[in-house]
């Protein structure tokens, strides 16, 4: 059974920065994506970034230009560098990775870490 385990949630001023890791217990090049989601209260689950096996990424169009997302294959580790941060990035932020399966009827494969809380206050 995969797991992944963030850290590096806390409380931060806007403006400030963060940066948010999750170690997975499988090789970084078992999942065919990894990334990061975040949830307000009150509101649905979003992606904010995510990192595509063959090297693409993709940021959701309110971070873009301020967080980055990263991956250190050697420690199965990825990480979510955030600058700039605002209010409005309050939210439990979760790692996410994901297999496509193709044997059989097709699928995707998610797992999920347990979230870290992030807020930004002054």
């Amino acid at each position: 059974q995969v797991q992944l385990v963030e850290s590096g949630g806390g409380l931060v001023q806007p403006g400030g920065s963060l940066r948010l890791s999750c170690a997975a217990s499988a090789s970084i090049f078992s999942f065919d994506a990894m990334g990061w989601y975040r949830q307000a209260p009150g509101k649905q689950r979003e992606l904010v970034a995510a990192s595509i096996s063959g090297g693409s990424t993709n940021y959701a169009d309110f971070v873009k230009g301020r967080f980055t997302i990263s991956i250190d294959n050697a420690k199965n580790t990825v990480y979510l560098q955030m600058n700039s941060l605002k209010p409005e990035g309050t939210a439990v932020y979760y790692c996410n990775a994901y297999q496509l399966i193709n044997q059989g009827l097709p699928r995707r494969v998610d797992y999920w870490g347990q979230g870290t809380q992030v807020t930004v206050s002054s």
